[in-house]
């Protein structure tokens, strides 16, 4: 029987919207629009598509790849706002659309990718591209067309191609449910405090909130931890309940393996088993072969390189780390050996003892609401932007702001969308991503682009206060934001950060470096009740403190990188059992018993909820190699805010999306390529 609520409803991804900047209306947005604005915009792309295959004149740019970029706009409008519902809203209504639309959306993208008339007019224009008179963007859009249709196998015979299909489209649906499996696990899962003695040392703002998340959860009058990121960390660091520790850390550490129906080991098997197939079926020895193929890298040995120097360094700093936390351990009388659900703990009381810092007196100085204001301004200094919150506007949830940017000429640029405070509905971790991307070929489009963080909410009236890892998250993100913002290319594909993945950090990685600028910290570091600017006496405590606990943090990511290398490496055989093989990686490499990887496998969303960072959670280490010298760029001419050197980062890198490959770039940028000199030395492992 027909619902009549829903025949009453207009659908507004049939609709033209006139909210300000085409923002999505979100107060008419419902789930069950979704169905019906996919189905739509799937027959609208597959019609466009038929269109530029069946036009009689011979292959051109303008008939076939200009149209192709024009193609997919209904497409692009409703899958911007479900994919970043799916991150920030989920429900079991999503979820199940999710499940559903996500293999139909992989063999739509196959279709075409595999679509011989069609790869036949790329192709054609291909070949005749010297003698074109194309001006280089158009040079470069041709050839990475060209490239992506031969690497999803427009080269393959008929057979191959209807079984590269199938394994793109089961691939799609392993993506999900590995994500959805990690979303349920960090969803469901709280550890309740029953009394006072189970807060002891946990500062007062993070009992006030884990007083609210337990009424929240139903448990009024106790207090709850969730399994985000920013709580399990500041509970690792000041809990003195080493049992609790355990418990938290453990749930943590184990989040998608275990469950009754969360367990990713069978969905993790598969997918590295039907990767390897499809390598195979491209030409490549691996997987990581395959994808790095098309990457600054370029190789697998490049990789490991990098990754060996770093790990070297990295691993013999974490032994002397090791060594004087286990010295306080046993100087308070501790007659155990160090653990990983202890590292955090200890290593906040060597940091006090060497530097005289307090997390909890820092954190005072790091309101959420200023470092947006910092990374605002920083944004201001080096690009001319400024921002201007914009109340009134449909958002998809009362904690999400809305800012403008302008240039210095007060015209609009983009807008920005900041999600900062964790909830059950969200995934974890941080991320950017955009409701609506730039262009200039069917007019002038300038981006909405979303920052999403995980925060813990602090109590009704009380400033959410960030640690300096949420406060460089933040401006992460922030960095990736103004990539997609300031993006001023004419063609959707080579738009923003539709770069290589080990290039496409640099904008992130590079921004965070001024956080910590005496400059920028005089001004913006105020304390969340007396207004009071952080001492400097404090800021030479932290500046000093830059590379402390570097050791630790080199291992626990590079383990990451490595075994997600090695995995994709193989050729399937890693697939017979996921965990064992993660194990063996790390026997290899001699990982110490008291760190673990940063992401272990069953919940590495990074490498496993579809293939952006498969074979490439490298990338955030050689991104790190040329952040580290762009940075320097700016120290050598005595001025963080140089305006020349700016301008170059700015027409070189945070505008350019795709306009030239990426060690082109860097070169235009800063004149050569570097070396990993300047990221041993920002780490503290030269």
């Amino acid at each position: 029987m027909p619902d009549p609520e829903r025949a009453l409803s207009v659908n507004p991804f049939f609709e033209t919207w006139t909210t300000p900047f085409e923002l999505p209306p979100f107060d008419k947005v419902r789930t069950d629009h979704f169905c019906e604005a996919y189905d739509a915009a799937l027959a609208a792309h597959k019609a466009e598509i038929a269109a530029i295959v069946a036009n009689s004149a011979s292959p051109d740019f303008n008939n076939t790849i200009a149209a192709m970029e024009l193609a997919g706009e209904a497409l692009k409008r409703v899958g911007g706002v479900f994919h970043n519902l799916t991150g920030t809203m989920s429900d079991e209504a999503l979820r199940t659309i999710e499940r559903e639309i996500s293999p139909l959306l992989a063999r739509h993208w196959s279709e075409i990718y595999l679509n011989p008339a069609l790869f036949a007019r790329v192709d054609a224009v291909f070949a005749g591209r010297e003698n074109a008179g194309y001006n280089s963007e158009q040079m470069r859009l041709v050839e990475r067309r060209h490239k992506g249709f031969v690497r999803q196998g427009a080269r393959l015979g008929e057979a191959q191609r209807q079984r590269l299909g199938a394994i793109t489209e089961e691939l799609a649906t392993l993506g999900v449910r590995f994500s959805q499996n990690v979303l349920k696990d960090e969803a469901d899962y709280v550890m309740v405090l029953e009394a006072q003695e189970d807060l002891a040392g946990l500062p007062a703002d993070f009992r006030a909130s884990a007083a609210a998340l337990a009424t929240e959860r139903g448990h009024e009058g106790k207090w709850a931890v969730s399994l985000s990121r920013g709580n399990v960390e500041a509970f690792l660091t000041h809990s003195t309940r080493r049992d609790l520790r355990e418990t938290l850390f453990r749930q943590w550490a184990m989040r998608g393996e275990g469950g009754v129906e969360s367990d990713n080991g069978a969905v993790m098997a598969r997918t590295l088993a039907l990767r390897a197939e499809r390598a195979r079926l491209l030409g490549y020895k691996t997987y990581a072969d395959f994808k790095l193929d098309d990457t600054m890298a370029e190789n697998a040995d490049a990789v490991r390189a990098l990754l060996d120097q770093v790990w070297k360094a990295g691993r013999k700093r974490a032994g002397a780390e090791t060594g004087r936390l286990q010295a306080i351990i046993e100087a308070e009388g501790g007659n155990f050996q160090l653990a990983p659900h202890d590292w955090r703990h200890y290593a906040e009381k060597l940091r006090r003892a060497e530097y005289s810092i307090d997390d909890a007196e820092l954190r005072a100085y790091f309101p959420l609401d200023r470092m947006i204001e910092a990374a605002f301004h920083v944004a201001g200094e080096l690009f001319g932007l400024r921002f201007e919150e914009l109340k009134g506007l449909p958002v998809y949830h009362p904690d999400v702001r809305v800012f403008e940017a302008k240039d210095a000429q007060g015209r609009h640029v983009a807008l920005f969308v900041g999600d900062y405070f964790a909830r059950a509905s969200k995934r974890g971790g941080a991320w950017m991503s955009a409701f609506k991307g730039q262009q200039k070929l069917a007019r002038d489009q300038r981006p909405i682009i979303v920052n999403v963080l995980n925060v813990a909410r602090p109590p009704e009236g009380e400033p959410a206060l960030l640690t300096i890892d949420e406060a460089r998250t933040l401006f992460h993100e922030f960095g990736h934001a103004l990539h997609g913002m300031l993006s001023d290319v004419t063609y959707p594909s080579l738009a923003g950060t539709a770069v290589s993945s080990d290039f496409v950090e640099l904008p992130s990685q590079l921004y965070e470096h001024w956080l910590l600028r005496p400059e920028v910290l005089r001004q913006f570091a105020r304390h969340a009740q007396t207004g009071e600017p952080i001492p400097d006496a404090l800021i030479e405590k932290v500046m000093a403190a830059r590379t402390f606990n570097q050791g630790f943090a080199t291992v626990e990511y590079c383990a990451s990188a490595f075994v997600d290398l090695e995995m994709h490496l193989e050729q399937g055989e890693g697939a017979q059992d996921p965990l064992a093989f993660e194990r063996r990686v790390l026997a290899g490499i001699d990982m110490p018993s008291e760190i673990i990887m940063r992401h272990r496998s069953p919940h590495f969303s990074h490498i496993f909820s579809g293939e952006g960072y498969a074979s490439g959670y490298y990338s955030y280490l050689w991104s790190e190699v040329l952040d580290a010298d762009a940075f320097a760029a700016f120290e050598e001419t005595g001025d963080i805010f140089h305006r020349a050197t700016a301008k170059r980062l700015r027409d070189f890198i945070y505008s350019a999306g795709n306009l030239r490959d990426p060690k082109e770039a860097y070169t235009a940028f800063r004149g050569r390529l570097p070396t990993p000199d300047a990221l041993l030395e920002k780490r503290g492992l030269a």
